[in-house]
């Protein structure tokens, strides 16, 4: 019992040593730049839905249906870009012998029901499975996922409150402001699975790596929307 206790400790640990621990220039250069083109499509993305959250408190519907549609599309440019690390770092690790340590995503950092399921799978298989390159797979899949499905929802209900579509609107903007707090929670576990895994990476195969990441992501693949029966012009 004491030994189990005490390797987990020292696990616990080793997530925070890669996480404060500098890294060398040449990586380091390469993870600046890239959760700096993170950090500043958030930031645009939460201004503008903080704009369309005061815009609605004070009655202007319109511009706030507009400000919702610009975060929407922000948020559309800046989670393909974290969903390609997850497949990128999927691929890169078929050829490194070493994997990061990694901790399950935590349920008390999500408020929506995507983000906490997702977590609480992540948590449950994190103890089932057993290595590092396991459960370092397993949450790339789980980051991806959990991604996507926040930025379709987001996409989601940004556009029935846009196009005046929702029955209950209130709802929709109590979804938006939820998504926005989970995405920014996935951005984080992002930031930290990069800088994890960059600690690890041969230095032979940086170049590669920071040719992939700085690459473009992949088109997002069109989506067919059902059309929806009830419409209210309230918002």
């Amino acid at each position: 019992m004491f030994s189990r206790r005490k390797t987990a400790r020292l696990r616990q640990r080793k997530v925070l040593d890669d996480w404060t621990a500098a890294l060398p220039r040449e990586k380091s250069q390469l993870y600046q730049v890239v959760v700096r083109r993170w950090e500043c499509s958030y930031a645009m993305m939460s201004v503008a839905l903080d704009e369309a959250l005061s815009l609605r408190a004070t009655g202007e519907l319109v511009c706030a249906r507009q400000q919702v549609t610009i975060a929407a599309g922000l948020l559309g440019r800046l989670a393909p870009s974290l969903i390609s690390l997850c497949d990128t770092l999927a691929a890169r690790g078929q050829l490194v012998a070493k994997f990061p340590v990694v901790e399950p995503m935590n349920t008390d950092f999500f408020r929506g029901n995507t983000g906490q399921s997702a977590a609480s799978w992540n948590g449950i298989l994190h103890h089932l499975l057993f290595g590092a390159r396991s459960r370092f797979f397993h949450k790339l899949r789980i980051l991806s996922h959990t991604l996507t499905q926040l930025e379709n929802e987001f996409e989601e209900a940004a556009s029935e409150i846009s196009k005046g579509l929702s029955v209950q609107p209130g709802d929709c903007w109590q979804r938006l402001d939820t998504l926005h707090y989970d995405f920014n929670t996935c951005l984080r576990e992002s930031e930290v699975v990069l800088k994890s895994f960059l600690r690890m990476l041969p230095e032979e195969q940086l170049p590669a790596l920071a040719r992939e990441l700085n690459a473009p992501p992949p088109p997002k693949a069109v989506r067919v929307k059902p059309r929806l029966s009830g419409a209210s012009a309230s918002a």
